[in-house]
């Protein structure tokens, strides 16, 4: 794979011009540093095994109008996401996978790696879980965290959608928003 593409584009290929241009202008950039802000809803799951595992993973507390900063640090296929909820900083690390000649998207939170699938479809692009590991050791597919994950162009702003649940626990979190280039207003639209 070629570095001097976006890490979104390399995996995509010919795809890549089926993503929304909202969805797009997010995820080009093969190198350097961009933030994006904006506003979220949050709703986290009330069982005590998604409490302890959003807690965990610092997934951000429940919030119905959260200010929203996403920092990428972007370079040589690989991007770091900074993700900022109000106070609450989550952190991952994203990357491509092959995986039975399919390209993914894997990214790592702490000693979690999931894999997926990234899937233009409309004004969407959906993200779908197709495996994730501990320290490197498989998981059953069956315990992955899933749910409906897609980002989507919503006249011509970015949107996202991010539910975490799995079979075990129910719902851990569900975050949904929009976002905008830093520097652009991010009043309640």
């Amino acid at each position: 794979m070629t570095h001097e593409q976006s890490l979104y584009r390399q995996i995509l290929g010919r795809r890549w011009d089926d993503v929304p241009a909202s969805i797009r202008a997010l995820h080009d950039r093969p190198e350097g540093h961009a933030t994006f802000r904006g506003r979220a809803v949050i709703e986290r799951g009330t069982s005590i095994g998604a409490r302890l595992v959003a807690s965990i993973l610092g997934f951000p507390r429940a919030g119905a109008d959260v200010p929203v900063e996403i920092h990428f640090a972007c370079g040589k296929g690989r991007e770091v996401w900074t993700r900022r909820f109000g106070g609450k900083v989550l952190r991952s690390s994203q990357q491509g996978a092959k995986r039975r000649n399919e390209e993914l998207l894997a990214e790592d939170f702490g000693p979690f790696r999931v894999l997926c699938a990234l899937e233009p479809r409309g004004n969407r692009l959906h993200l779908s879980v197709r495996a994730w590991s501990f320290l490197g050791l498989p998981l059953p597919l069956l315990f992955a965290p899933g749910g409906r994950t897609f980002e989507e162009d919503r006249d011509g702003l970015f949107h996202f959608h991010v539910e975490v649940e799995s079979p075990l626990t129910g719902l851990i979190v569900h975050y949904r928003g929009w976002l905008r280039p830093a520097g652009e207003p991010t009043d309640d639209l």
